[in-house]
Parts: structure tokens; C-alpha cells; sequence
């Protein structure tokens, strides 16, 4: 009885582990701007076993968070602007430099 309690519970979740990321490398740079403009906030692939989280804008941030410019390669563009990634300032960040 145990063990058919512990399927049941364990069963829900094995899709969920199945999933893959997104992967720019297999989108046009178009696609991949706009995988990250549909979903406002998105883990995509970069290539390999890289990721990253994009982001639209910074309502998609931490509110101690800021935006700076991401770019990942895409199938047809190796340098594409995507969104932005967001990030916490340090000391050592001057306003400007994000």
C-alpha cells in the first residue's frame, strides 16, 4: 500500500522532469526576441548545457534588481539581442555603467 501512496505522489511530477529548455541556437534571432517579449521572464538554452533567465523589461526583476542588455546566439545571428538580464549592483557599479 506503501509503495502504490508513493507512485501516486511521485507519478504527477516525472513529466516535469522530462521538459527541456528553449534553445537559441535553434531559433532566428526574431524568434528568440520574441520568446522573451511573449513570456516577460524565460530561462532559455545558449548552446550546450549554458542558460540563462531573460527578461522583457524590469517589472520581470527583483525590485533591488536592474536590467542591462543580453544578448545570446541564435541559428542566425551569433551576437543577438534577446532582452535583458537582471542583476544586483555592487558597490563597485556606477548608475551609468547599467
Amino acid at each position: 500500500m506503501r509503495r502504490l501512496l508513493a507512485l501516486a505522489l511521485i507519478l504527477p511530477a516525472l513529466p516535469a522532469l522530462a521538459q527541456t529548455r528553449p534553445d537559441t541556437t535553434a531559433m532566428s534571432c526574431g524568434q528568440a526576441r520574441g520568446t522573451v517579449a511573449r513570456a516577460g521572464g524565460i530561462v532559455l538554452g545558449t548552446g550546450g548545457p549554458t542558460y540563462d533567465r531573460f527578461v522583457r523589461d524590469r517589472r520581470f526583476c527583483e525590485p533591488t534588481e536592474f536590467t542591462k542588455a543580453a544578448f545570446a546566439p541564435t541559428r542566425d545571428n551569433p551576437r543577438c539581442f534577446v532582452g535583458y538580464t537582471c542583476f544586483e549592483p555592487g558597490a563597485s557599479d556606477w548608475p551609468g555603467d547599467y
